[in-house]
């Protein structure tokens, strides 16, 4: 086709294709529904953001568009050690962010075989497998984002055990457990991936480590593609939140092909469901 007449790119015509297979296409009063909810999770990160950097709960280089660095972060990561889920725990699957290495090496430093996301999943094999049994770093070098890149090998989906526990990372949190992220999407897509291998099931517990002054009392804005989470664990207290809530798996609407591009299992996800482009 020419394309100088609007025809449509290959990736354009594979995106038309899930997002109408099996009436996958979404309602104009569903788009909105999604954009307005993205709305409402931005004003929320600002409003944090704002926060801890008024209050100086955040350590460098500062929060803005990121998972919140927050001061007490390896205090919270105590408090969790102390946790049946956590002392159960033989797998874990974590973010990669600063926030959480504290969490991520005590794991290691545990025993604990660890899965963790390769930043902005921007890879084919989309975990860093970490075996405590094997590393070639100390658990704190190993567990960090860059010491991931030496000292662990990157691993599909398919390689990966069922996992017992998550940690991931947030922005805000609410007592019944709805939280926000940073906005990449990302801790949705890797739960999701989870999810659709069988390796998240009912048994396993989703925690989410922060600051105090990140946890909030006000609703916050979720769609069906968000989790939330079991606990909530702050320097000071641990918060058991409501009944847990899961995506069904990835949920092909809500994705654009700016964002299956982004991610290249999304990419061969897509291209093996919904045919080559």
């Amino acid at each position: 086709m020419d394309r100088r007449l609007g025809a449509p790119s290959g990736r354009e015509e594979l995106t038309a294709r899930w997002q109408t297979q099996e009436g996958r296409a979404l309602s104009k009063q569903s788009r909105r529904a999604l954009a307005n909810a993205a709305q409402a999770k931005q004003e929320v990160r600002e409003r944090i953001w704002a926060l801890l950097e008024r209050e100086r709960a955040v350590k460098a280089p500062g929060v803005e568009g990121r998972i919140p660095n927050f001061v007490g972060s390896e205090a919270a990561a105590d408090q969790l050690a102390l946790l049946p889920e956590w002392q159960a725990a033989g797998v874990l699957k974590a973010n990669p962010d600063k926030a959480q290495l504290p969490v991520r090496a005590r794991a290691l430093d545990n025993g604990k075989l660890l899965y963790m996301a390769v930043p902005r999943l921007a890879d084919e094999l989309p975990f860093f497998l970490l075996d405590p049994k094997v590393l070639s770093a100390p658990p704190l070098e190993a567990a960090s984002s860059r010491g991931a890149f030496t000292a662990a090998r990157k691993a599909a989906v398919d390689e990966l055990q069922p996992v017992d526990l998550v940690i991931c990372g947030s922005v805000a949190v609410n007592r019944q457990g709805v939280r926000v992220g940073k906005g990449g999407g990302f801790s949705d897509v890797e739960v999701a991936l989870l999810v659709e291998a069988g390796l998240l099931g009912p048994g396993t517990t989703i925690a989410t480590t922060v600051h105090s002054l990140q946890v909030v009392d006000d609703p916050l804005p979720e769609t069906e593609h968000d989790f939330s989470v079991d606990l909530i664990v702050t320097p000071d207290e641990v918060i058991p939140c409501g009944l847990p809530r899961r995506p069904p798996g990835i949920i092909w609407e809500h994705l654009d092909e700016e964002k299956i591009a982004a991610i290249p299992v999304l990419g061969a996800m897509a291209a093996r469901r919904f045919g080559s482009a």
